[in-house]
């Protein structure tokens, strides 16, 4: 199929506000004392900072003149080799069903795709514990970006209960002797048949003690809340297993989340000859260089929210910080530990999240070049594309979803906010390399799934960063020197998982053979 492709310069600019739902949106006609003061101050609200500069421009300006040798540029993209695991979550086998089951098993998760993702895999390992039949897990709407899509919306249903046939029965739907189990029913008085105090990492043992007897006596039973709601340690190898199984092999994202995203991993491969000069130039020698045909992915999340919370200086300047401030009191009643230390003090224990322009400097340290294809994997960027501008300076290759696919093609994910993420999760697990820009549920997931595959993902080491970053008198070299050696070993080696750390981020042992 044709698509329309977006070159940068006729990308929309776009000064998003980005607030947390609709009840954010609805505060300052709600409360117009407390926004009054910025009001003031700032005739539009969209004026929050003037067009942040480059925080770094001496290792900006020396970043765009880079020159990445071939040598180097074929270790930075040559594959993980053999690390001695390898994936068998699907080849272990668990206790097959032959017990009656005990009754239904229902699970109403909360939080984001990947969050949600984890609940499901935890579902069926709490429906194997207890001999249940699970319902398929019902997804909360999201309250932050009003996403009401269900698990058949983002998840192949019938191959999820097919590929755990053996393991456990599933069901799309209760029969209708309990077609009155539903959310509405929950959530308007105290019921005996819903489970809510689920401790955060219960055992095994807590689930046979507390919801074994309700299911029993009921024939269901309902647990909301239930993110994190299962232990990571203690649990019978065949329960690990099977939480992996679920996780890397049983969820599949519906076919159109796929054909699209097998769309836009081809256009990242093989991108067509642009009209633009600079374009004709860098695709010169295309073949002949190590990373032709290859891409990265980079996860930025930059969000307003990880940015007022954070309590650092973006370089947006005395409107952006007062913005911010207003923000975190909005919000958190400013109640925020981070707002209690210096902008310095929060950088040099690495506790600022990347800007565009960092990540990039560091990427361009490691080794990527104006050549690299790089595949933006985020949300709205708080400030837009002024903020990203450096980021796109360094690579003119950058592409995100909108860049690369129709109006048409993106009508069936547009607007909703886990196929959007869905689509994202999947690119990134074709590419050849990905990083993201800070810690959380995305970037937790991926790791743990890319690892299992034995892909290289990269982790930066906020703290070195976030101290290279204060020093404004380094020379383009030492930093360049700093991030290599500091990164060396943090490009999708193996690492064992510890008590407590979770298996769905760290799968060797439970989920991994010894090759």
């Amino acid at each position: 199929m044709n698509y329309v492709r977006q070159t940068p310069t006729s990308r929309r600019v776009a000064w998003p506000l980005q607030m947390g739902g609709l009840l954010i949106l609805l505060l300052p006609s709600l409360f117009p004392s407390l926004f009054s003061p910025l009001s003031r101050s700032y005739p539009s609200v969209f004026s929050e900072w003037n067009a942040p500069r480059p925080m770094h421009s001496h290792l900006l300006n020396r970043a765009l003149q880079q020159q990445t040798s071939k040598v180097q540029e074929a270790e930075l993209w040559s594959p993980l080799p053999n690390q001695g695991w390898e994936a068998c979550a699907d080849k272990q086998d668990t206790q097959s069903l032959g017990r009656k089951s005990q009754g239904y098993i229902q699970v109403f998760l909360d939080g984001g795709l990947n969050q949600q993702r984890m609940g499901i895999c935890d579902a069926v390992a709490v429906a194997k514990i207890l001999n249940a039949t699970l319902v398929i897990p019902y997804l909360e709407v999201n309250p932050v970006w009003q996403d009401s899509s269900s698990f058949a919306d983002i998840f192949d249903v019938d191959h999820f209960i097919s590929a755990l046939s053996n393991d456990i029965s599933i069901v799309k739907e209760l029969p209708s002797d309990y077609s009155w189990s539903t959310r509405e029913y929950y959530a308007t008085g105290i019921r005996a048949t819903r489970i809510k105090t689920a401790p955060v990492h219960a055992s095994a043992s807590w689930y046979l003690e507390n919801v074994l007897p309700v299911m029993q006596s009921y024939g269901i039973a309902a647990i909301a809340p239930f993110s994190h709601r299962l232990a990571f340690d203690s649990q019978p190898s065949d329960i690990q297993h099977l939480r992996c199984k679920v996780n890397f092999h049983a969820l599949v994202f519906v076919p159109h989340v796929r054909t699209l995203g097998d769309a836009l991993v081809s256009r990242l491969r093989s991108p067509p000859s642009l009209d633009n000069t600079s374009a004709t130039h860098f695709h010169k020698g295309e073949n002949d260089r190590a990373g032709a045909g290859k891409y990265v992915v980079l996860h930025l999340r930059f969000d307003k929210d990880m940015a007022a919370h954070s309590a650092c200086d973006f370089g947006g300047g005395k409107a952006e910080k007062l913005a911010l401030a207003k923000y975190r009191q909005v919000l958190w009643q400013g109640r925020v530990l981070n707002s209690q230390f210096t902008d310095e003090e929060l950088r040099g224990q690495g506790r600022c999240p990347l800007t565009p322009e960092e990540i990039g400097l560091l990427l361009s340290a490691l080794g990527f070049n104006n050549s690299t294809h790089l595949y933006l994997a985020s949300h709205k960027v708080y400030g837009g594309e002024a903020r990203i501008s450096a980021l796109r300076q360094l690579f003119p290759f950058m592409e995100d979803k909108k860049s690369l696919a129709s109006s048409h093609e993106l009508s069936e994910v547009e607007g909703k906010a886990s196929l959007l993420a869905a689509v994202d999760y999947y690119v990134s697990m074709q590419s050849d390399i990905f990083i993201s820009a800070s810690p959380g549920n995305m970037h937790n997931a991926l790791l743990g799934h890319r690892a299992y595959k034995n892909l290289k993902t990269i982790r930066p080491n906020m703290t070195l960063l976030g101290k290279l970053f204060l020093n404004k008198t380094m020379e383009w070299s030492e930093f360049q020197q700093a991030v290599q050696q500091g990164h060396k070993n943090r490009q999708g080696q193996m690492r064992i998982r510890k008590e407590k750390q979770s298996i769905y981020t760290y799968p060797a042992p439970d989920c991994m053979c010894k090759a």
